[in-house]
């Protein structure tokens, strides 16, 4: 659900004319439907047409044509006085819950995390499972997650601050929950809010297993590319920085979109990812060489034990 009315009277309180307009890859199919009803409010519309993975990825150079950025689908990230964000908010049915309560009864604190589109509905969520005697809390917002619970592919501050036993995401896939798992080191469930995929605990193990071949593998590179994103939410100079100074055979790449061909063109042995933490996680299959997270260029450099292993975020 996209609140249209709420966002036309934003943009006339900003006596904005020119309108630019960015929708992640999972919304982009409502792009022309949003553009035509913003067009017939008297709108100059401008669509963003470049890929976009979330909130950390502002399209800002389209200010240069409009007056304000429409970032449809996130809460803020990187809070700019010329961008409206817009999160994309889908209800739930709370009785799903019913299916997550065996799984959990018994549990003496039982911590609450979901992705944007039902982070709405956390403390909803909360309500039901201790009406239903599931002791359940959920964490406080953070500053990349200002919603009760509310977890990013790149932070689960929320899971943290919960300091609950055991965590149950609700959401479609487990990403999330395999990340609050190894995040937070506690027994974790992913519930699909629609039921096709029912509950399940999640285990790390596969992705760790994962983890420790390529830190194997960069072993013995020679060389370190590090990634620095030029994206408004994923700039970590000063990580970029400090990865720099681990090795005398590393030098730090200024790079937007990561892709397999990109890395193959710049021919370096190994990479260090201080860019999306997902990058390495999600997508090592696609690279020709290990992409590393911070941490695991600590332990490939010996500065780490491999049980010190911690996921990377971004605060």
């Amino acid at each position: 659900m996209i609140p249209l009315l709420d966002l036309i009277e934003e943009l006339h309180a900003r006596k904005a004319k020119r309108v630019a307009v960015q929708l992640p890859e999972g919304l982009k199919p409502r792009t022309a439907m949003l553009a035509c009803s913003l067009r017939a409010e008297g709108f100059d519309v401008l669509i963003c047409g470049d890929a976009c993975w979330g909130a950390c990825d502002l399209a800002l150079n389209a200010l240069a044509d409009a007056d304000v950025l429409v970032h449809i689908g996130h809460t803020p990230v990187t809070p700019h006085e010329r961008v409206i964000y817009v999160p994309f908010q889908q209800d739930i049915d709370p009785d799903v819950l019913s299916l997550a309560v065996p799984a959990l009864a018994g549990c003496p604190k039982v911590g609450v995390v979901t992705t944007i589109q039902h982070a709405h509905q956390t403390m909803e969520m909360v309500g039901w499972l201790n009406e239903h005697d599931v002791t359940a809390v959920a964490g406080a917002g953070s500053a990349r997650t200002p919603q009760a619970g509310q977890v990013l592919g790149c932070t689960y501050a929320a899971a943290k601050l919960a300091d609950a036993d055991v965590y149950l995401f609700v959401g479609t896939g487990i990403f999330h929950a395999i990340g609050v798992s190894v995040a937070t080191g506690k027994p974790t469930f992913a519930l699909d809010p629609y039921g096709e995929g029912g509950v399940q605990q999640v285990s790390a193990d596969r992705l760790l297993r994962k983890r420790f071949v390529q830190i194997e593998k960069a072993k013995s590179a020679k060389n370190f590319g590090i990634l620095l994103s030029s994206k408004s939410g994923q700039c970590r100079r000063d990580l970029a920085k400090r990865m720099e100074r681990l090795s005398p055979n590393a030098a730090i790449i200024l790079i937007s979109e990561v892709s397999e061909m990109q890395l193959r063109n710049l021919g370096f042995d190994a990479y260090v990812n201080t860019a999306c933490p997902r990058l390495a996680l999600d997508d090592q299959n696609r690279f020709p060489v290990p992409v590393l997270s911070p941490v695991e260029f600590e332990i490939v450099q010996g500065l780490r034990l491999w049980d010190d292993y911690t996921i990377d975020e971004i605060e």
